[in-house]
């Protein structure tokens, strides 16, 4: 049976155009049996919600602003929250505000035991954040809600590439955890499942998301990683670690098999270049004894560096015999 969640929505701190991506995304952990949103409905401020509110079945809850610059939906939302609580047979609350206010709420849901999603604008206070059990930003919904396949696609490689400035935990910190977490298995003589990896990130980092990244699937981030490796057996996919080789064998082997799965055009050294900054950090051809990174490449063992006149291109050469 899948878990029953309320949906409070804080108008005053939101916009209406996050409404399917929230409806979406909330789908992923239950059934929302109740949907209800807080504001001032005469003020023109929230006329783009009224449009959304009876296509999408939500409940609008009026709360006149009493006195000017305090926000009195907060006080609506919370006594809401906790009637529903304590009359409710409910899984989950998801609270969907950008304000700070709701920290308490969230910490104060948990300590009875309920789960908190917390959904809000990049511009979220951290305390907020941490007090939920998972926290997301809508930016990041709206942005994988309005793309097609292919600009899902070229998004994330440009994100890859560029890594974006939105991230809050950087990349190297992220497999630093994730290490722990299978040594600590190790430890135990238990294997560490792809599942266990990112609930126990979300723990961590309750706002933690692969799409941050520029990734859709927490597999195809963990594989940018060069001291993680994934394992599939059938249905279950386990994340190891490489422990038998160095990380100049694991960069050689990298490099090869971008050169060699790009087939007979190559790929160019400034694509190679960039992907393998983006897997290995710190890489620098100045660590191998080459002052450029052509003769690097190069220096591989059946690959080529041809010039087109606009750039150069390695290829693998086995695969023109």
């Amino acid at each position: 049976m899948d878990d029953r969640i309320a949906l409070l929505i804080d108008a005053d701190n939101v916009s209406a155009k996050y409404i399917k991506p929230i409806l979406d995304e909330l789908s992923k952990y239950g059934n929302i049996t109740y949907k209800r949103i807080y504001g001032d409905w005469t003020s023109p401020y929230n006329q783009s919600w009224k449009e959304v509110l009876l296509q999408n079945s939500i409940t609008p809850i009026q709360q006149f602003s009493y006195t000017y610059g305090k926000n009195a939906t907060d006080s609506a939302m919370i006594i809401d929250a906790m009637d529903i609580l304590y009359t409710s047979e409910l899984e989950g609350f998801c609270l969907v505000s950008s304000d700070s206010d709701f920290t308490k709420l969230a910490s104060r849901l948990r300590e009875s035991g309920k789960n908190v999603i917390g959904m809000g604008e990049d511009k979220t206070p951290i305390p907020f954040r941490k007090a939920c059990d998972i926290f997301t930003v809508l930016e990041l919904l709206l942005e994988d809600s309005t793309m097609d396949n292919g600009e899902k696609a070229a998004s994330s490689v440009a994100a890859r590439e560029t890594k974006r400035t939105s991230v809050g935990v950087a990349k190297s910190q992220i497999e630093e955890d994730v290490v722990k977490i299978i040594m600590e298995n190790q430890n135990d003589d238990r294997e560490t499942g792809l599942g266990e990896v990112g609930s126990r990130l979300l723990k961590l980092y309750p706002d933690f998301d692969v799409r941050r990244y520029g990734y859709s699937l927490l597999s195809k981030f963990l594989e940018t990683f060069p001291r993680l490796k994934l394992k599939q057996d059938g249905t279950k996919v386990s994340v190891m670690l490489y422990e038998d080789k160095s990380r100049k064998e694991l960069q050689e082997e990298y490099i090869l098999h971008q050169i060699k799965t790009a087939g007979k055009q190559g790929v160019s050294l400034g694509t190679l270049g960039n992907r393998i900054r983006n897997k290995f950090g710190d890489f620098k051809v100045h660590d191998y004894g080459y002052s450029q990174f052509k003769s690097y490449i190069q220096s591989f063992k059946d690959v080529k560096v041809e010039d087109d006149g606009e750039q150069n291109w390695a290829i693998y050469t086995k695969n023109l015999e």
